[in-house]
């Protein structure tokens, strides 16, 4: 599949993809919705994605915008842009769309998207999982994965700085 010029295509404002799950809705897709900063892209964030994929027929990634990363991981995060990172993030086969937002919480575009399943990976428990609620209280599911051991993109720096 060679479709790069469509890969921008998967970038969506939320407005944008409220229209998109709309569609999806009435064409009764099921919506899977994870999240993260993604900052720099590894072997957990993939193993994570694909389970995600798995749970459903749309996958959108929220992606926390570069004030949302650096109030949660500090002043020298991210080291990739925002735009940098929507743009990987949606040059993945199994993303189907791509969401930023600036808050440090995604609860305002799963209350908006309300999706099938919502994908966390980590060591959470569902109470710990903002959004969770609502999209179990309407139905949905939530699916905490596992952390791939030895992959953080935290670990990848402090290897980096060691260099």
């Amino acid at each position: 599949m060679r479709k790069a010029d469509l890969i921008p295509n998967k970038i969506f404002t939320l407005p944008q993809l409220l229209k998109e799950v709309k569609k999806l809705r009435f064409l009764e897709k099921s919506i899977v919705f994870t999240n993260g900063c993604f900052d720099i892209l590894h072997v957990g964030h993939i193993a994570s994605l694909s389970q995600a994929a798995s749970e459903g027929d749309y996958l959108i990634v929220g992606l926390n915008s570069d004030a949302s990363v650096k109030r949660l991981k500090g002043p020298e995060r991210p080291v990739n842009n925002e735009g940098s990172r929507a743009l990987l993030m949606a040059s993945l086969a199994i993303v189907d769309a791509v969401v930023l937002f600036e808050e440090d919480t995604p609860l305002a575009i799963v209350k908006a998207i309300m999706p099938d399943v919502m994908v966390k990976g980590g060591d959470y428990t569902i109470e710990q999982i903002e959004g969770a609620k609502e999209v179990t209280e309407n139905g949905g599911k939530v699916v905490i994965n596992p952390i791939v051991p030895g992959f953080s993109t935290t670990g990848i720096i402090e290897q980096i700085r060691k260099l």
